[in-house]
């Protein structure tokens, strides 16, 4: 008899085991399977013998066990090593709860352990997804503070210049350069009222790109210069000075075409020569520690066109000198502005000018009868031609016919002058236009003329259709085209291009009027002569010197 209900109570803990099973929501069959039943009955048989012989029971394996694992709890423990590892350690204690139970102990009550383990199992995982989940969003939000710390903040310029302007400002938002007041009116009314009027300022707007052009290649142009600054010194060639700012400024500009690139030949033009000197190939000119070198070279965007210059000097003998030009371009600056008459700008200058004296120590040069001088004779030989020595004193002179010029898109000369004499023409400036305000001195007559072998060359901005009989000329007219349109050009740079034997085809396009060639300007040997330059805007607000840097 105790045999038989140990079978029937086997029977019912399996049948039980399997009724909890489905309640928990098994993905797999809940019916008994015929091996857990026979295993379950071997048990209790195998109990019930060793407790008729009188040796300790073996605890029966709940069958339980197998059915609750062989749902979709099992399948998330699988996929999961590290929930796997806990719920081994879970098993193991329930194991260890389960061997010291009771031999007589309820199926019920063992199928209630295992669900609440169970459950506790699906909590523990669903805060271990929770957890997971912040990590995860812990980790994701690391990343993004990584990515927003790996943004990369504005650039900066390599030493020597190598990054192009409209990389070091990837906005395309470029330094404006110095705004200034226009000067007032001649009735004496003051023209501020521009900087905050409404109308003039919706106007600045609309201009705002093609200012923004300007100032990029201003940026190009400070930059350049700044750096020529650093190496410039005696001893070096012509053509090594040259072609060193040339491949800087291609480089800062991003040359591309006729988009942008060099608006015109690099100036350096030495002591008497006052401008458009720039050295050919095989010229064997080197720089002395007692020249006065002036450096003049432009840049462009979409040819609008930065023209700016300055002097190099290594003797503080010329110091004086330069300084008197530099503050005549800045008295230009101030007194131009719109409606302001072209003469009046010339007659400030020269006013300026002439208000310094130079003191040039040991050295003579033509003309000198015609300047107002002071000799001190180092004998006592009065006869200064004579003299071993003498200090030579005179005002410095404007050069009469070299002046400033307005700009237009590829077209450097625009039609109007700003001449720095008394004298010149009464045209007004206008709202919107572009100045380059330029002013030479010099030591000697104040007048420069044609002199040494041509460099500067430059397509005529208002010719028309020429019948060109030559091959070669066309050839060359079209290699302008392509390259230069209607900006000035050297013959240093059609070597660069790889042209070769054109001097007769550039002399037949300007035999023919198409190309116009501007050979170096010179005062009287032995004479000194000092250029600044720079472009102004004037917008319908204010008065923008964008050229303006840190050095002048």
């Amino acid at each position: 008899m105790r045999l038989f209900f140990a079978i029937v109570g086997v029977y019912g803990n399996v049948t039980r085991s399997a009724d909890s099973a489905a309640f928990l929501g098994s993905s797999h069959n809940a019916s008994v399977p015929l091996h857990l039943f026979f295993y379950s009955l071997c048990s209790t048989l195998a109990s019930a013998i060793m407790e008729a012989n009188g040796t300790e029971s073996l605890p029966v394996q709940p069958a339980v066990d197998t059915l609750i694992l062989n749902g979709d709890a099992a399948e998330r423990e699988e996929s999961d090593p590290a929930k796997k590892k806990k719920k081994k350690k879970k098993k193991s204690k329930s194991a260890a709860s389960a061997g010291h139970s009771e031999q007589g102990e309820d199926g019920e009550v063992e199928v209630r352990k295992q669900t609440e383990l169970q459950n506790l199992d699906e909590k523990d995982r669903e805060e271990d997804g929770e957890e997971d989940g912040e990590e995860a969003d812990y980790v994701s939000g690391k990343k993004k503070k990584k990515k927003t710390k790996k943004k990369k903040g504005p650039k900066t310029q390599t030493d020597p210049p190598s990054i192009p302007i409209c990389d070091l400002y990837p906005s395309s938002v470029f330094p404006v350069g110095q705004e200034c007041e226009y000067p007032p009116s001649r009735d004496g009314r003051s023209a501020a009222w521009r900087m905050s009027n409404e109308e003039k300022q919706v106007m600045d707007k609309a201009n705002e790109e093609m200012w923004n052009d300007f100032r990029e290649a201003a940026e190009a142009h400070r930059q350049v210069r700044q750096y020529v600054n650093s190496w410039i010194k005696p001893g070096m060639t012509m053509i090594d000075i040259c072609e060193r700012l040339e491949d800087c400024s291609r480089k800062l500009i991003k040359e591309n075409g006729l988009n942008a690139g060099l608006a015109f030949p690099t100036g350096c033009s030495l002591n008497n020569c006052a401008a458009h000197y720039t050295p050919n190939a095989g010229d064997p000119t080197v720089l002395q520690y007692d020249d006065v070198c002036k450096i003049d070279f432009g840049t462009h965007i979409s040819g609008r066109i930065i023209d700016c210059a300055f002097t190099v000097t290594f003797n503080p003998k010329y110091d004086r000198l330069l300084e008197a030009v530099r503050d005549a371009t800045n008295t230009g600056i101030k007194c131009a502005g719109i409606d302001v008459r072209l003469c009046d700008v010339g007659e400030s200058i020269q006013e300026v000018m002439e208000s310094y004296e130079v003191e040039i120590d040991g050295k003579t040069y033509q003309g000198i009868d015609e300047i107002h001088y002071l000799l001190q004779i180092v004998n006592t030989d009065l006869n200064p031609l004579s003299a071993p020595h003498f200090v030579c004193i005179s005002s410095v002179k404007p050069v009469r016919n070299l002046n400033g010029h307005s700009i237009g898109q590829y077209r450097i000369h625009a039609g109007k002058t700003v001449p720095i004499v008394k004298g010149g023409e009464a045209t007004r400036m206008e709202e919107g236009e572009v100045y380059a305000i330029e002013t030479f001195g010099s030591t000697g007559k104040g007048v420069v003329h044609d002199d040494m072998d041509c460099s500067h060359y430059m397509k005529n901005f208002d010719v028309g259709h020429v019948p060109i009989r030559l091959p070669r000329a066309k050839h060359l007219l079209n290699v302008v085209n392509e390259n230069f349109g209607t900006l000035a050009f050297c013959r240093r740079w059609l070597d660069r291009l790889g042209e070769s034997k054109y001097l007769m085809a550039l002399k037949n396009l300007c035999d023919l009027g198409i190309i116009d060639p501007y050979p170096p300007l010179c005062d009287a040997k032995g004479s000194y002569t000092a250029q600044f330059e720079h472009t102004i805007l004037l917008r319908p607000t204010c008065k923008e010197v964008v050229s303006r840097g840190d050095d002048y």
